[in-house]
């Protein structure tokens, strides 16, 4: 026991005597007793060190590993914030020809004077062949208001069913409550188109007598009557007829219409809002 007790006291005097080297002369008195103390007392200095190395490469380690978690930690938001960049980057890229395509349709001689655009993009699509409605990113506070045509860059989309200040719901062509006045390119014959049984856009109330065939291309109607507006404006394209046929106990054509607009992948439309309030 004596013996523990005078090794640890001559360890803690060579510390000491370390302590004071670093803070003392470099010469003088103390400075040769040092000399001569740090001589008898080298062994239990070299301990001293030995004892104390494990508890340095410890610390080390241990500071050198939250060192790495910091960086690694820093590192993934880095990344995360390059991903995202790099989403963002790919969602205009993909919505880029989109958009070029409807102004295109802005500056073609056809599109109606009397409305202005509001172009937007399409932030959550039909959620399944049954869905019938997108939701886009403008609202009332651009302008937006209800019963206003959406189109996209090939033709007729739908009309907007229901206004947020900052979104808007719009009801597809496939639904099966629209209707829309059709016009006929080539013909001029008129006709309602909707939904049909089969779930396919037609064109009713088409007499036998008139002259439909397929490839013939279809618009919208519209009206010249200030009384009762159509909700569609003239000219917009609706689509391409893609069968015709007739039976002996029906009254109309059973035409079926390919609309130009794809309505499941949509990524930027444009909604038609009257220039005139009232409409």
């Amino acid at each position: 026991m004596i013996r523990r007790l005078i090794v640890v006291g001559l360890v803690i005097v060579a510390l000491a005597l370390i302590t004071i080297a670093f803070r003392s002369p470099t010469s003088g008195a103390l400075h040769s007793v040092q000399g001569a103390g740090s001589t008898v007392l080298r062994p239990f200095q070299i301990a001293a060190t030995r004892i104390a190395q494990p508890f340095r490469d410890a610390y080390d380690y241990v500071d050198g590993l939250a060192n790495a978690r910091a960086d690694l930690k820093r590192q993934k938001e880095i990344d995360r914030q390059l991903r995202a960049k790099d989403l963002q980057r790919a969602a205009e890229a993909a919505r880029y020809p989109a958009l070029v395509k409807l102004l295109h349709f802005e500056q073609n001689p056809t599109f109606p004077n009397d409305f202005s655009t509001v172009n937007t993009a399409v932030i959550s699509p039909p959620g399944g062949p049954f869905a019938h409605s997108i939701v886009i990113e403008a609202g009332s506070s651009s302008g937006v208001r209800l019963d206003d045509p959406v189109v996209s860059g090939d033709g007729l989309v739908g009309i907007v069913s229901n206004v947020s200040p900052s979104t808007a719901k719009v009801t597809l062509l496939t639904d099966p409550n629209s209707f829309v006045a059709a016009r006929d390119v080539d013909t001029q014959v008129r006709g309602m188109l909707h939904t049909g049984t089969s779930g396919t856009l037609i064109l009713d109330q088409v007499q036998k007598q008139f002259r439909v065939k397929k490839g013939d291309k279809l618009l919208t109607a519209g009206t010249h009557s200030a009384r009762y507006p159509d909700l569609y404006p003239y000219g917009i394209p609706i689509g391409t007829v893609t069968s015709v046929n007739a039976t002996d106990t029906a009254i109309f054509l059973q035409v079926q219409v390919q609309p130009f607009a794809d309505l499941g992948s949509l990524d930027a439309v444009a909604v038609l809002v009257p220039k005139k309030p009232g409409r």
